[in-house]
C-alpha cells in the first residue's frame, strides 16, 4: 500500500485543521490506520489509531481534541485537529499496519506532512 499525506500547514493555536491520508495499490479496509508525530529532537509517537471495524484510541495529550476517521470508499484516512496547541508543532506521518505470519505486524508509512501551530 501507498500513502500520500496532506493538509499540513501553518494553524493559529486553538484554530483546526484537518490532515488527509490517501491510500493506493492495495485494500485499504484491511488495514489499520495511524498517525503519529515527530517533533524536532523528539522519538515518533503514536496520535491516534482507528482499527478496521472503526474502533479508536487516542495519546493523552490529544484526547477530547483531535479525531480520527476513515472512508474505506474513498480509501482515505482523517485526522481533525481541533484547538491545537505549539506543542503539537510536528511532521505528522500517515500508517497502515496489518498483521503478517509467525505474529508479525507489517507497518507502512507516508511521507509526513509539517504542522505548526503559531500561537
Amino acid at each position: 500500500v501507498q500513502l500520500q499525506a496532506s493538509g499540513g500547514g501553518l494553524v493559529q493555536a486553538g484554530g483546526s485543521l484537518r490532515l488527509s491520508c490517501a491510500a493506493s495499490g492495495s485494500s485499504f479496509s484491511i488495514y489499520a490506520m495511524g498517525w503519529y508525530r515527530q517533533a524536532p529532537g523528539k522519538q515518533r509517537e503514536l496520535v491516534a489509531s482507528i482499527t478496521r471495524d472503526g474502533s479508536t484510541d487516542y495519546a493523552d495529550s490529544v484526547k477530547g481534541r483531535f479525531t480520527i476517521s476513515r472512508d474505506n470508499a474513498k480509501n482515505t484516512v482523517y485526522l481533525q485537529m481541533n484547538s491545537p496547541k505549539s506543542e503539537d508543532t510536528a511532521v505528522y506521518y500517515c500508517n497502515a499496519n496489518r498483521p503478517g505470519f509467525g505474529g508479525r505486524t507489517h507497518h507502512y508509512w507516508g511521507q509526513g506532512t509539517q504542522v505548526t501551530v503559531s500561537s
